[in-house]
């Protein structure tokens, strides 16, 4: 009989498939508690780990090293989806930072780490480690806590993305060169022979992936197998991380690749629509790993170092990070979200720390440490990336007035004109469909290459940040006629608006919100009309589908109004006072009646 608190192994005879049906449950009551306590789903999965891990009391799996190769599938699968939402022509615009800055925050984190190993007292190769494996972030946590926020696609999400993927392949070089520290010209021509495979793999699959991946698509979607579909899938993305793994890259590289390939074909999204339920299950699994290597006991013993490594590493990469991001230009919420976002040290650490320790250059103390380290900084993200809004709010408040006055203005004072603040997709279907109906068009962009392009194409432009009072003043919003807001992030729209109501409040303003919560904040600011793309979107598949199944065009159009008073109600309140004409003659557009 087993002493109380230690662990309860069940052995199920089932081997890794009664492990898997354990983990399963205590996920589902992991996940459930969470999503009752309105935390990230992924902190139930770790907190489901630490209960059935082998260092804690009760019942435990068996075949742990097992769960850990399938928690690898589970970074695989949910790489290979990025690369299917990402292909190379979403990642050009953030090459800059991916490819310049990455590598610099890499070097400066590895020194801050190994600083902080030799202020703790470890040898110097021990630090070294300690610095590579906390330069490196997490793509598991990261991509998903985007996915679960609805952010995939988004300026930011590609940034993260793109230094994610570059962190990715940094791992292989440290693979090589960290344990060879005491032989340099032997883990140098291992580092060469892996730049060779490497650029070979990426010029193969590019050259030939691209021309022969998209025809076997389209050959077994011709089938109409959708079990076949399926599989097909599943064997390019892992069957490309496996040759990429065999050539000494990494698994997880080689199944992006494969992803950003197929991402060119017109099977793309029905590939995507397959794999996700696969890439949730495997990926709860990793969640679970992770917290199954947490040792409880070994916290409590070393509870002051672990808390002041963590500490550490949250303040110095967000630091580092948010600088970095500054540097290449980005600005506004960016570089507080990409600091909070990616500081914890990511699950390549596993790998690497294991390496070490096997290779007796960690000890075990040092090894657990940073394992420790590791998962706490991994559990503690979904908290600090939601702390990235409330911040920039409180730092632009703390700003007031003082904003940014360096920037171009347009060489002609304009009178009577629209303000268009932001230059991405709507704002440029915006800029062309009112060009030549009569008003000036002022864009008002900081972003520099949109700013760039919209001056290309002939309109007067503003290149700022949007709630500078100086870059409004500028902008004439005291002589302008209207102005339409397309900013889609909620906070820095709400932060422009009450600047704008600030310096002139009686200016008619149109805006694009994110979602119902976003449109009613904007309401509550006075906006004279808001929309969410997505719903406009809905409620013209609405009609059609109405129309197709029978209803006539006026009954589907009465049935469209009364969902559009359902979910305008913030802009409707007050309809039977607002001339919805006048409106519609000052802005050219159509607006909540959505006549037809």
């Amino acid at each position: 009989m087993k002493n109380a608190g230690q662990p309860l192994e069940l052995e199920t005879g089932l081997g890794i498939a009664g492990d898997i049906a354990i983990i399963t449950v205590a996920a589902l009551l992991g996940g459930l508690l969470a999503h009752r306590l309105r935390l990230p789903v992924l902190l139930g999965y770790i907190f489901a780990g630490i209960l059935v891990g082998p260092n804690t009391g009760g019942p435990t799996v068996v075949h742990i090293e097992d769960v850990e190769v399938l928690a690898d599938i589970g970074v695989a699968l949910l790489l290979f989806t990025v690369g299917l939402e990402f292909p190379v022509e979403r990642l050009a615009p953030v090459r800059r930072i991916a490819l310049i800055g990455t590598p610099i925050q890499l070097l400066a984190t590895i020194v801050f780490g190994f600083g902080l190993g030799r202020l703790l007292g470890w040898d110097w190769q021990s630090s070294l480690w300690f610095g590579c494996l906390s330069a490196l972030s997490s793509t598991m946590v990261v991509l998903k806590l985007l996915a679960d926020r609805g952010l995939m696609g988004t300026l930011s999400s590609r940034v993260m993305t793109a230094i994610l993927i570059i962190q990715d392949l940094a791992v292989i070089p440290m693979l090589i060169l960290l344990p060879a520290v005491g032989d340099l010209d032997q883990g140098l021509t291992k580092l060469g022979v892996a730049l060779v495979s490497a650029s070979f793999f990426v010029a193969a699959m590019f050259f030939l992936g691209s021309k022969f991946l998209p025809w076997l698509m389209a050959r077994v979607a011709s089938w109409r197998s959708r079990e076949l579909f399926m599989i097909t899938v599943m064997a390019l993305g892992l069957g490309i991380g496996y040759a990429s793994y065999r050539l000494g890259l990494s698994f997880a590289f080689g199944a992006f690749l494969a992803g950003m390939v197929l991402s060119r074909s017109e099977f793309s999204h029905q590939a995507l629509s397959e794999i996700i339920p696969l890439r949730d299950l495997f990926t709860m699994l990793f969640f679970v790993s992770v917290g199954m290597m947490l040792e409880p006991a070994y916290l409590r013993q070393h509870w002051g170092v672990i808390l002041f490594l963590v500490a550490a590493v949250f303040l110095g990469k967000s630091l580092i990070f948010s600088a970095i991001t500054r540097v290449f230009g980005y600005v506004n919420i960016m570089p507080a979200a990409v600091g909070l976002s990616m500081f914890q040290v990511g699950e390549f650490a596993f790998v690497l720390a294991r390496v070490g320790f096997q290779g007796k250059v960690l000890s075990a103390d040092v090894y657990l440490t940073i394992l420790s380290v590791a998962a706490l900084t991994m559990a503690l993200t979904p908290f600090t990336a939601g702390l990235a809004a409330p911040l920039y709010a409180w730092w632009r408040r703390r700003l007031g007035g003082k904003v940014r006055t360096s920037f171009e203005a347009p060489s002609e004072e304009m009178e009577d004109h629209v303000i268009l603040i932001g230059y991405g997709r709507i704002g440029r279907f915006l800029a062309s469909a009112l060009r030549g109906q009569g008003p000036g068009i002022l864009v008002l962009e900081e972003h520099p290459d949109r700013a760039r392009a919209a001056r290309q194409s002939g309109y007067p432009v503003i290149a700022g940040d949007a709630s500078s009072e100086v870059l409004l003043e500028a902008a004439g919003l005291d002589r302008a006629r209207l102005l339409i807001l397309t900013i889609p992030d909620p906070l820095n729209s709400l932060l422009t608006l009450q600047r704008i109501r600030h310096l002139n409040s009686n200016l008619k303003v149109m805006a694009r919100a994110s979602c119902i919560e976003h449109m009613e904040e904007l309401a509550h600011h006075g906006v004279e009309a808001a929309f969410v793309p997505e719903l406009e979107a809905g409620l013209e598949l609405l009609y059609e589908s109405l129309v197709e199944i029978g209803l006539t065009a006026q009954d589907a159009q009465e049935m469209l109004h009364q969902v559009r008073l359902q979910h305008y109600a913030p802009m409707l309140r007050e309809a039977e006072e607002v001339d919805q004409e006048g409106l519609l003659a000052t802005s050219g557009c159509e607006v909540t009646t959505h006549a037809r």
